[in-house]
């Protein structure tokens, strides 16, 4: 990698500088600094060259600080191990086994000469997601908490359903998929007449519904939470008394649902789902708000304590950072 090429350079210059005080040579200095390299006449310090590379390459230097911080808090286990395999396995499969192209893959993309180089960067991203997580999820107020239990949290639901799927190739025209759309919400709103007059619902999953995990059981789905549904059918859920069905058929990506609801818990405790509630609100706030990845990274190296002893180093990391976090901003934007 063309920085770590660069760092290495660097301690390549300070073993040479030893190992030649240590033989009794005597260093050449140019404006007090030592003289890394001479050719022709002209001649090269090592400050040159640092203050060459410390804008340009301000990524490798942020990469040696966060694995300084997170190296020790988040040490390697199976999780991170699963997570940087199937992440290689992904370029692979994705690319094919040709280890040339594999090669130039991951040093067009990712900025390595080697697999090995790969796990180290790939090593570096999983704490890092561990560590913005594990802030974003520290910092969630008691009042959030607060109202997402008020506004979302129910005691568990138990239904049953009958899915009418839309029977459409992949390779359908626009027409036919909206055909075939139409037709299975026909099928779904002749369910519910028969419903309505009379029929038993499990009698009539068992007939026609396209969910082959339940249909031979009525269409029952037992207890569940509703976080773990969909939201069109959560919603519809939410709605109904015990014992009551949709009168409407209801659309979600699987197709049109015709829901009946059999049982519901009481409300759990706040105290009781309160580590759950945090997840969820974290999970949303990292998936809504681009601009957290990179501000958290930031507010973890700066309760850190870095001490920044040279100016232009601190302002390349700044703007670098500010960089970063306009983008992240401006994909946030366009996605809503």
């Amino acid at each position: 990698m063309k920085n770590k090429k660069w760092l290495l350079g660097i301690s390549t210059l300070l073993v040479l500088s030893f190992i030649t005080t240590g033989c009794g040579k005597e260093i050449e200095v140019k404006n007090g600094s030592k003289v890394a390299i001479s050719i022709k006449g002209d001649k090269f310090t090592a400050t040159e060259y640092y203050n060459k590379i410390k804008e340009d390459n301000i990524s490798a230097l942020i990469e040696m600080i966060d694995h300084s911080i997170l190296d020790k808090k988040y040490k390697e286990d199976d999780e991170e191990k699963k997570y940087i395999e199937n992440q290689i396995n992904q370029i692979k499969s994705y690319y094919g086994s040709n280890e040339d192209t594999y090669k130039s893959v991951i040093k067009q993309y990712f900025g390595v000469d080697s697999e090995k180089e790969l796990e180290t960067k790939l090593s570096l991203e999983y704490k890092r997601q561990q560590a913005v997580k594990d802030y974003v999820n520290e910092n969630i107020k008691d009042d959030e908490i607060k109202k997402y239990y008020e506004e979302n949290t129910t005691g568990q639901v138990k239904a049953s359903h009958i899915l009418i799927s839309v029977d459409a190739k992949e390779d359908a025209t626009e027409e036919e998929k909206t055909k075939a759309d139409e037709n299975a919400k026909k099928k779904a709103e002749k369910i519910i007449k028969q419903l309505d007059n009379g029929k038993k619902f499990e009698d009539l999953a068992k007939k026609y519904s396209s969910d082959e995990s339940n249909a031979s059981n009525g269409g029952d789905l037992g207890y569940f939470d509703l976080s773990d549904m969909v939201t069109e059918f959560s919603d519809a859920v939410k709605k109904l008394e015990v014992n009551a069905y949709t009168k409407e058929p209801v659309k979600t990506e699987y197709g049109y649902h015709i829901i009946l609801k059999t049982g519901q818990k009481d409300k759990p405790k706040l105290k009781t789902v309160k580590e759950d509630i945090k997840e969820k609100l974290t999970d949303q706030k990292l998936k809504n708000d681009n601009t957290l990845y990179y501000v958290a990274l930031r507010e973890i190296r700066e309760n850190n304590k870095i001490k920044w002893n040279d100016d232009t180093l601190k302002k390349a990391y700044n703007n670098y950072m500010d960089e970063l976090i306009k983008n992240a901003a401006s994909s946030t934007s366009s996605a809503s």
